[in-house]
């Protein structure tokens, strides 16, 4: 892989030149000191991939010369990362990790135990951050594809609208929660196919209340057990998602 990775803007695939937003340009010339005649590999988060030769190192507009253009292969999962909010600047971690491991859609909420509240133009600027901190990690892993980043909402908004999902999924404290192999199993002797499209429901510090565990199984979705330990809402994210895609992927 060449050392150079930058976020471009959906464009035409057989464009000859990509000029680069300049934040981008910025971050690849000064901050990564990329020079001309540097191999730059320039994605726009939606699976396309141009292999250029940097032509113009021009911090406020950096110019690309094409040489190949690739359409990467989607996961054969989609998966959906629904976090309820944690305190501090946890959830730009969970967002990072998430998008390396390839999350495609990543919903923040709002539930009882949430701690932090945010209305209006405070949610609006922390999702704007949490996609530029995907771009950031998706630059970092090689990860063409960036998880779309849901605006923040209620966890009842959030159940009224999941939508056509092959499995439901919530990590889990309670007793009775199931192993995640067993659900995979029983899912794959009921169907011909892997399920193309899951989702992870996590909880906040304290995890979900008893009303919204109740809410969430009269919605579809099947409590989950990471193990005998206590975890961390933003290890118990990641935990998720790392053994959902390693399942998936094993078959």
């Amino acid at each position: 892989m060449p050392d150079f990775r930058a976020y471009c803007q959906p464009t035409n695939p057989a464009a000859p030149e990509i000029r680069l937003a300049p934040e981008e340009s910025h971050h690849l010339v000064v901050v990564n000191r990329c020079g001309r005649g540097d191999p730059v590999v320039a994605f726009d988060g939606q699976g396309h991939e141009w292999f250029c030769e940097c032509v113009d190192p021009v911090k406020s507009g950096a110019v690309l010369r094409v040489k190949e253009h690739r359409q990467a292969v989607p996961l054969p999962c989609a998966i959906t990362l629904a976090q309820a909010l944690p305190k501090g600047a946890t959830m730009d971690e969970i967002v990072r990790q998430a998008t390396e491991i390839g999350a495609a859609k990543i919903v923040p909420l709002l539930t009882e135990r949430t701690q932090v509240h945010l209305d209006g133009d405070r949610a609006d600027k922390k999702v704007e951050k949490w996609r530029i901190t995907a771009i950031e990690a998706a630059k970092q892993c090689g990860n063409p594809w960036l998880p779309e980043i849901a605006p923040v909402q209620k966890l009842t908004d959030f159940l009224a609208a999941t939508g056509d999902t092959d499995l439901k999924l919530v990590a889990s404290l309670h007793p009775g929660a199931t192993a995640l192999k067993t659900v995979l199993a029983h899912y794959r002797a009921k169907h011909t196919r892997p399920p193309h499209r899951v989702l992870w429901l996590v909880g906040p510090e304290g995890d979900f209340s008893s009303a919204e565990m109740t809410a969430l199984i009269m919605a579809g979705f099947t409590p989950i057990t990471l193990g005998p330990l206590v975890l961390r809402c933003d290890t118990a994210a990641i935990c998720a998602l790392s053994i959902l895609s390693y399942e998936l992927a094993a078959g």
